[in-house]
């Protein structure tokens, strides 16, 4: 059975001119884009199938990101149902400079497993088998999502 922790992914995305919007910081769907894509892959990971969005339970932007920073995005499995797998996810911003960080966003998204024929399949019991499995996955469950 997977563990919250084998879960567990964090990626850097460079927030380039491209990715801004009117204001010059991060677009928040170019940001949701990047969560989704974690967020599929940790679900993937946990589940050992193909899973796909169901639903953004949540998703509070709490502060923008500049252009230069980098946002670092941090997803894990928290909770599943029968076919559900629920990601937390978290994004900071980054100085790549100096390695500072601070919190800009954070959001928890279903998804779905499904076979080839795109039905709904049953997933793994989530298992937490760490200090810290067990520190993420409190995190998650008292969030306000």
């Amino acid at each position: 059975m997977p563990t919250v922790r084998e879960t567990h992914i964090e990626n850097r995305f460079r927030v380039q001119p491209n990715h801004a919007n009117n204001n010059g910081t991060l677009h928040g769907g170019n940001l949701m884009k990047w969560l989704d894509e974690l967020a599929g892959m940790a679900a993937m990971r946990f589940a050992g199938e193909t899973c796909v969005t169901a639903q953004v339970n949540s998703l509070a932007f709490e502060r923008p990101i500049q252009i230069g920073d980098t946002a670092l995005v941090e997803a894990y499995v928290y909770d599943a149902g029968k076919t559900s797998v629920h990601v937390a996810l978290r994004a900071k911003r980054e100085n790549p400079r100096t390695g500072e960080t601070e919190k800009t966003t954070e959001s928890s998204f279903t998804f779905v497993a499904i076979d080839e024929d795109d039905s709904p399949v049953q997933v793994p019991d989530l298992t937490v088998e760490t200090d810290e499995g067990e520190r993420l996955r409190k995190r998650a469950l008292e969030a306000d999502y």
